[in-house]
């Protein structure tokens, strides 16, 4: 048998602190989710009663997961893996652990081709408000709205910016625009962190952004509650109340639920991977209890306090009810800009705001690196200069398209889709191999090894039965509710037809004003016929509905070319799955196998059950 010396093995990295492995996993769960996409979620699905589905996903959900994936992650460590099909199949010899293992590490990937496009855009929207060029964007704006109606102008000018910066309104775009430098940026930062290792790299760099964008975040959050504007009649109060005032009625709505559930995935990074493999980086004694629920706790704070009480409450005060209640990006790149211009000092707040979301989205994006990294080292030996300069080029190539196809954001779209998609069954797969092939009674000793506050007696019932559960209610749901319509999204007939007979309703509308919507539903079928298409003869259609000939042919050929799109992304995750799978398993026959029996050769096991 080979010594490990000569396998050639990547040196075996541990962080340096308890403080630095809690930054740095809180870090990868802190980012743009918790600052734009909670308030935009919770303000949509009931305020403050959202709270009631979102923290009993989070009891049910997010901490027991966690939990879940600082253990085996920690155990994989002793098993000399610190990547996820390798930390799979130390613990479960079986295909269906390389398939969750391949999930872990493509899922991290593809989500960084989109979000370092706007971890991009937040150092942008930065610069633009520290250096003045929002301020000036903004006058120009309202000077030619000569005082009417002022703030829809500077919203306007606002989305009109974010719209042209993101190349939203035609494919390719964004390559002709200063984007293309900013997303460059980033990319040499991520990769220059990633370069430097875990300690001197993630760690490092964790320790400095983290505290800094939460006293950042603490800072406007003080100046918003200390907001004294009273604006038609609205005052920051009032704000609050619009975001957290309950509509109980939403609870009675299943897809609240499964926001909420949707919510904590993205919150926690759970089923991600990136817990598992920061986790594996751990001494075989160090504490996973009290460190997980650290971790756990510092996001749970930027997101309820920091970013519930920032974004909604202040937008309901200077633009009204109307512009509050948006998408995640129309929300955070629309109307920010706008409110942090109102805002006095905005220009300030507004450079520290878009600087803390920066930060927030290194922190993410670094660890979505990681796993992909540890792979290529401890799979084919790769060293890190190398396993760096592979993924590097492959994230490149593979962000360029996602750039490139930036019309009406698709591909970002589509590929934000699946990952959630696959998420779900990453993290259900994880909590079965903890519950069922490790044991939960094993798997409860092994979370007690080194741990600093004792783990609830009931948990090992929980991570058995309650747990997946929920999990494959959460996973039928979101099937159910999202599934069959994404899947007719990535028809290009169907697609292309659904956007035509939507322009000649909208004109049959406009001619029949004094119809009410269920005469009109009847004039629609009468005119245009029951079903999706069009007839193929214009000639059968009124003079007056056939002038609209040209926009509905217009947006017939959009809604085709972005339903190509998502069957492109769709083909391409399949293929790219399929290739990680065929790595991950050649991997583990070779290389990784022969760590792990040197591993169990030289004693390591599981916890035995007490």
């Amino acid at each position: 048998m080979k010594k490990t010396a000569e396998l050639n093995l990547p040196d075996k990295e541990n962080w340096g602190s308890r403080l630095g492995v809690v930054l740095a996993v809180a870090g990868s769960a802190v980012g743009l989710g918790n600052f734009l996409r909670f308030p935009g979620t919770a303000v949509n699905n009931g305020g403050g009663a959202f709270m009631i589905p979102y923290i009993i996903s989070f009891l049910l959900l997010g901490v027991p997961i966690a939990w879940c994936e600082w253990t085996i992650g920690r155990l994989g460590g002793r098993y000399g893996q610190n990547n996820a099909p390798g930390i799979m199949f130390a613990l479960w010899r079986r295909a269906p652990a390389k398939v969750i293992g391949t999930l872990t590490v493509l899922i991290p990937v593809l989500v960084y081709l989109y979000y370092v496009l706007l971890e991009a855009l937040c150092l942008r929207y930065a610069y633009e408000f520290f250096s003045g060029g929002f301020a000036a964007t903004f006058k120009q704006a309202a000077d030619a709205a000569g005082g009417v109606d002022v703030s829809n102008a500077i919203t306007s000018a606002s989305a009109t910016f974010a719209v042209e910066s993101f190349g939203m309104a035609k494919n390719g775009s964004m390559f002709g625009t200063e984007m293309l430098w900013y997303v460059l940026i980033c990319f040499a930062c991520n990769f220059v962190i990633i370069f430097r290792g875990i300690t001197r790299g993630i760690e490092t760099f964790c320790k400095i952004a983290m505290p800094l964008l939460v006293l950042c975040a603490v800072a406007i959050l003080i100046r918003v509650l200390t907001l004294d504007n009273v604006v038609d009649g609205r005052t920051i109060g009032s704000g609050l109340g619009f975001m957290w005032n309950p509509d109980w009625a939403k609870l009675r709505e299943p897809e609240v639920w499964l926001r909420a559930a949707g919510q904590i995935f993205f919150s926690l990074s759970v089923g991600f991977g990136l817990i598992l493999c920061y986790s594996s980086y751990l001494r075989s004694d160090d504490d996973v209890v009290l460190s997980s629920l650290s971790a756990s706790s510092t996001n749970e704070f930027c997101e309820v306090v920091l970013g519930g009480l920032i974004i909604v409450p202040t937008a309901f005060l200077f633009l009204g009810p109307g512009n509050t209640p948006a998408s995640t990006f129309a929300l955070g790149f629309f109307t920010v800009p706008a409110i942090m211009h109102f805002m006095p000092g905005g220009s300030i707040f507004g450079g520290m705001w878009f600087g803390l979301l920066f930060l927030a989205a290194v922190t993410s994006s670094i660890s979505m690196l990681q796993p992909a990294t540890a792979f290529l080292e401890d799979g084919f030996g790769l060293k890190r200069r190398a396993s760096v300069t592979i993924l590097s080029m492959f994230t490149l190539a593979g962000a360029s398209l996602v750039m490139y196809f930036s019309e009406n954001v698709a591909a970002l779209d589509f590929t934000d889709f699946w990952c959630e998609f696959m998420m779900i069954l990453a993290a259900l797969g994880q909590v079965i191999i903890f519950g069922w092939v490790i044991g939960a009674e094993r798997a409860y000793a092994e979370t007690r090894r080194g741990a600093d506050l004792k783990i609830p007696s009931f948990m090992p019932f929980m991570i058995r039965y309650i747990t997946p559960t929920f999990l494959i209610v959460v996973l039928g749901m979101w099937c159910y509710f999202n599934g069959p319509n994404k899947l007719r999204q990535m028809s290009p007939s169907l697609q292309g037809d659904l956007a035509v007979r939507s322009i000649y309703e909208t004109a049959i509308t406009a001619h029949y004003p004094d119809l009410d919507a269920d005469t009109n539903e009847s004039k629609f079928s009468q005119i245009l016929g029951e079903d999706a298409s069009i007839p193929a003869s214009l000639d059968s259609l009124p003079t007056w509905l056939r002038a609209v000939e040209g926009e509905a042919e217009a947006a017939r050929i959009l809604a085709e070319r972005t339903a190509s799109i998502g069957r492109f992304v769709f083909v391409a995750i399949i293929i790219l799955f399929l290739f990680t799978l065929g790595l991950a398993d050649m991997a583990c026959r070779g290389r990784i196998g022969e760590v792990i029996k040197q591993a169990e050769d030289a004693g390591v096991q599981l916890e035995a059950a007490t």
